[in-house]
């Protein structure tokens, strides 16, 4: 199987313009004879940067309450068709494909950083919303659920993923490797520091190849009229710039980190190499112990109104 994994910028906060992109890109990697595509955390429609440079937990601060406002704006209504352009295309390229977005709750006053699973068959399959939200993330991102924790069947191969630090967290990778992952997608904002390791921990721990896609951004993407665009061109030496990179169930790399440009990487994977490194390891079959450890997934998807329609 071909994989690619796109490393670029949003048309920040333009969602219409950021989708289009993703359509050229999808095209590029389609040619390239790829099979899934992956895109950056929050590809659509950007990371919300000025939360790390800006006083960001200034209460009832007008500006900060703009920002948000504009961010909510630019935030994917998956109950319309701001997404049905990349559902046909997926189709049309044949491209099992991973999108991150920001996903505007159905109360239309939050937002979720979410991964969206798209297949070329069935449209979309998954939408993992990141379960917490990093530091100062939660100060613009609503918590998620369990949902999303699935893996999706592709030809033989099982992929599944989770959202920038969530790769972190123990219980939601085992979530994963318990139902057969052997392709695990990892997204990020871009921070290429964070990413490595870790990246080539989850290879090793759970003999899975790992793509891990992560974004582009810096101040000549913000449009000069976002509300805190002048606070944000103070601060110098904050971005986003990369680190993507791919590696195999033995935690070496095939290729990356790619830092500091826009650009697709490729990789050819082989499934026999999964199933190899599981002969001596494998974390949620021979080498678990179920009698002593157990894991519960409340896999709902949570809401906090339910309609009861009387007699």
């Amino acid at each position: 199987m071909r994989v690619a994994a796109v490393q670029a910028a949003p048309v920040y906060l333009d969602t219409a313009a950021t989708v289009r992109k993703t359509l050229d890109l999808m095209g590029k990697a389609a040619t390239q004879g790829a099979d899934v595509v992956c895109f950056p955390e929050t590809f659509v429609s950007g990371y919300p940067a000025w939360i790390a440079i800006t006083d960001a937990a200034r209460f009832d601060d007008l500006g900060q309450k703009k920002a948000f406002a504009r961010y909510l704006n630019a935030a994917v209504d998956l109950t319309d068709e701001t997404l049905a352009p990349v559902i046909e295309a997926a189709r049309d390229l044949n491209l099992f494909s991973f999108l991150g977005i920001s996903e505007r709750s159905p109360s239309g006053g939050s937002v979720y950083s979410s991964l969206i699973a798209i297949s070329p068959r069935e449209g979309i399959v998954g939408v993992h919303r990141k379960l917490k939200p990093t530091f100062a993330e939660r100060l613009v991102w609503a918590d998620g659920d369990g949902n999303g924790l699935r893996v999706h069947s592709w030809g033989k191969w099982k992929v599944g993923g989770l959202n920038c630090w969530e790769n972190w967290m123990p219980l939601a990778r085992h979530s994963l490797y318990s139902q057969g992952e052997h392709l695990h997608i990892a997204v990020w904002p871009g921070t290429p520091d964070i990413t490595r390791d870790i990246s080539k921990f989850i290879a090793m721990e759970g003999r899975v190849y790992v793509l891990s896609v992560s974004g582009i951004l810096g101040i000549e993407h913000v449009p000069d009229d976002f509300p805190l665009y002048d606070e944000m061109a103070e601060v110098k030496g904050w971005g986003s710039t990369g680190g993507t990179m791919i590696v195999d169930p033995r935690g070496e790399t095939i290729v990356g980190p790619c830092v500091d440009e826009e650009k697709i990487l490729y990789a050819d994977l082989d499934l026999d190499l999964v199933l190899e490194e599981r002969h001596n390891f494998d974390p949620s079959g021979h080498y678990s112990r179920p009698d002593v450890f157990r894991l519960q997934v409340d896999t709902t998807r949570h809401q906090n109104i339910t309609h009861k329609i009387g007699d």
